[in-house]
């Protein structure tokens, strides 16, 4: 397993050109078109943000660093070349990954009717073609979707075990489930010796970087070894109350 670490060089706030500059940096050069998109999305934001919940985030640096570079680095080192983002809520991290690499395909589940509407606001405004909204549950989605995915993502949902049997079923053979965590991703990772297990999956690198005021971020990246079991997922309410975890036995 290697573990890549690496720290972002800005010191103070970010905004646009520290963005492309970090980014730049980090081997990654934007168009001046792809950071016109990114600061309309910035903008579709704090706009719908007035009249739905999509983020406690809505400042400008807050923005720049924390949803939208938090939201590009997980891919740096990654090739794929479809990738399903399972509760994409506003956007993260598949939106900006889709402004980034415009080659790729992205499908972003998301089960909250209006967000999906707000999502299908950005896509259309930025001219996404690469992405696919879908107003759904992950496991009502893999009903008809299983083994479909080169990759699979989700940030800020659930821990662990729980994110591993939603997403997993939906990835290919030899795919790549990336987890985006905290500080706190080690201790969710040891609890799900048993997702691992069962869903047949092995950890294969984490990166860890410094997100500015936020803190360590680890981006574990998993590889499916074995086609998932076809009890799996379960429903949403048993997989919550009787998790893949240590504490389950």
């Amino acid at each position: 397993m290697i573990a890549r670490e690496f720290w972002s060089g800005y010191t103070e706030s970010m905004n646009k050109e520290s963005f492309r500059l970090q980014l730049l940096e980090d081997g990654m050069e934007l168009s001046s078109a792809q950071l016109e998109q990114f600061e309309h999305y910035l903008h579709l934001i704090q706009e719908w943000n007035q009249k739905m919940n999509l983020t406690a985030i809505t400042d400008d640096a807050g923005i720049w660093e924390k949803h939208f570079y938090d939201s590009v680095v997980p891919f740096l080192h990654t090739s794929f070349a479809t990738l399903c983002d399972v509760g994409s809520g506003a956007g993260f991290p598949g939106i900006p990954a889709a402004i980034v690499w415009p080659d790729r395909h992205f499908t972003l589940v998301e089960p909250l009717a209006k967000r999906c509407r707000f999502l299908n606001e950005v896509k259309e405004q930025l001219g996404l073609r690469n992405v696919t909204i879908v107003n759904a549950r992950a496991e009502d989605y893999v009903k008809e979707h299983r083994c479909e995915f080169d990759a699979v993502s989700a940030r800020a949902v659930a821990r662990l075990s729980i994110l591993m049997e939603l997403c997993i079923p939906l990835l290919k053979d030899d795919g790549t489930f990336i987890a985006l965590k905290g500080a706190a991703g080690h201790e969710e990772l040891a609890n799900a010796k048993p997702a691992l297990r069962a869903l047949h999956v092995r950890l294969d690198h984490e990166e860890a970087f410094e997100l500015g005021s936020e803190g360590s971020r680890i981006n574990f990246y998993f590889k499916k070894s074995a086609p998932t079991p076809a009890k799996y997922p379960r429903a949403y309410g048993v997989i919550k109350k009787k998790p893949l975890e240590e504490t389950n036995g």
